[in-house]
């Protein structure tokens, strides 16, 4: 693999025709790719209240949205292009400009997604952000739309996806220092306008019963990591659990295997098995597999450990970024040829040093305890196709093409707004303090928000 030229900031360049051509796929999308046939919305009157201030200048408008799904961007499109439009037709409200809302996306996705991928997310409005530096052209550009833009700004508070329906992850304070900066911007400016953060929950649920394509999918993944799949027509919860466990035990085995006895970390011979032990060492062992393959990662990267899991595997994407897309120092002059054999040989070291930090990525959402606590069929489904994306990772294929197990129903639920000028006292006292209660007033607000799946 050899260098390539520094990732550049992708600026928005909202285009109204990519955007009416959004609005016409948009449905038949969601149907069949997503198949999800139905979005069903709580609290429309909170957004619609929302957006009517926003456009009579009453107000600037945040939207943070909970990110379970690589779905979301589809649902809030739909939440905002037909939900939000035909909820304020029904009220005698004619939005103009028609709702949309623009947003930052990971400046990874074109690496993985495709550069066509950059294109469609610019042109709709969105700006890149490499989360794990301080992306100046970013922040300023959120600033500056936050401000001025005409249309709401959007932000998954989360960062990314953690593939869980009904478990929140924590949340970065950007957002809520985002809502600070405008709302000090705006004092500043004299202007009246309110800034109102709008809490948004996703969530997502099958609409029929899916446990023969759960199971079928068991099958698959027990039949890769080397297990005899046990198929039969008891599909009790109990069942599926008890062949999960084997499956999640089995797929830990082989990775403490592998690293213990071909990378040579440092790891205890044995374990008491996951089912016989009264307080399952599942989730301990995961977690302190995933940090010593980070610190093997880290070693090498020449950084300190630091920071949750999720943290230090985005500083790791960071620091690939920077070998992979250097930045050439000013007026330096071309590499000789074995200067370039040796950038690109490094090249190719950390791309391989970068699959242990996405194979961790894909099993640190995995817990011993999400579907144990709850069996329901959508708790079953996440954990899956976490399991799914984890073996794909190791397999060194690609995670894109999901299975998709069943017809879905995603479910959008609005909070109240928290007006951020009423925190600006707090906020110009401490800032660091105030930040971090409306972060945790946010994940209250976002936590509330999701609905138990049910059992059966």
């Amino acid at each position: 693999m050899a260098t390539a030229p520094p990732l550049e900031f992708l600026p928005p360049r909202l285009d109204g025709r990519v955007l009416a051509v959004g609005r016409l796929v948009l449905p038949l999308w969601l149907r069949w790719r997503c198949r999800i046939d139905t979005v069903e919305v709580d609290g429309m009157a909170s957004l619609v209240e929302a957006m009517r201030s926003f456009q009579a200048r009453e107000s600037r408008l945040l939207l943070a949205f909970r990110h379970p799904s690589l779905d979301d961007p589809l649902s809030m499109a739909q939440l905002l292009w037909v939900e939000l439009a035909q909820a304020g037709r029904q009220q005698g409200l004619r939005f103009d400009p028609a709702p949309t809302g623009q947003f930052l996306f990971d400046r990874g996705i074109p690496l993985w997604a495709g550069a066509a991928m950059g294109w469609l997310f610019t042109h709709l409005g969105g700006a890149s952000i490499q989360r794990s530096k301080l992306d100046l052209p970013a922040l300023r550009t959120a600033r500056r739309l936050l401000l001025e833009g005409p249309h709401p700004f959007a932000l998954a508070p989360e960062g990314a996806t953690n593939g869980h329906n009904e478990l929140l992850s924590p949340l970065e304070p950007g957002t809520a220092q985002l809502a600070f900066w405008t709302a000090a911007d705006l004092a500043a400016a004299g202007r009246r306008e309110r800034m109102d953060l709008l809490p948004i929950g996703l969530q997502y649920s099958y609409i029929e019963p899916i446990w023969g394509a759960i199971e079928a999918l068991l099958c698959r993944l027990e039949e890769g990591a080397g297990l005899s799949p046990d198929p039969g027509h008891d599909r009790a919860p109990t069942q599926l659990l008890e062949r999960l466990v084997r499956l999640g035990e089995r797929m830990l085995e082989q990775m403490e295997a592998f690293y213990r006895d071909k990378v040579h970390l440092c790891l205890p011979d044995g374990e008491a098995p996951l089912a016989e032990t009264a307080s399952p060492p599942f989730g301990p062992r995961l977690q302190r597999l995933m940090d010593l393959a980070l610190r093997r990662v880290e070693l090498s990267f020449g950084l300190h450990p630091s920071g949750s899991l999720t943290d230090r595997c985005r500083r790791l994407e960071q620091a690939g970024w920077d070998r992979l897309y250097p930045a050439p120092p000013a007026n330096a002059a071309p590499l000789s040829p074995l200067a370039q054999g040796l950038a690109d040989r490094l090249a190719a070291e950390t791309e391989a040093q970068l699959w242990h930090m996405r194979v961790v990525e894909s099993f640190v959402a995995v817990s011993g305890s999400y579907v144990r606590e709850r069996p329901s069929q959508e708790r079953f489904a996440d954990t899956l196709l976490l399991l799914w994306d984890t073996q794909c990772r190791i397999q060194g294929q690609t995670a894109n093409q999901r299975p998709r197990l069943g017809r879905l129903r995603a479910r959008i639920s609005i909070d109240a707004p928290i007006v951020v000028d009423e925190r600006m006292v707090d906020y110009r006292r401490d800032r660091r303090q105030a930040v971090q209660a409306l972060t945790e007033e946010l994940a209250l607000r976002l936590q509330r928000l999701i609905v138990p799946s049910t059992l059966g």
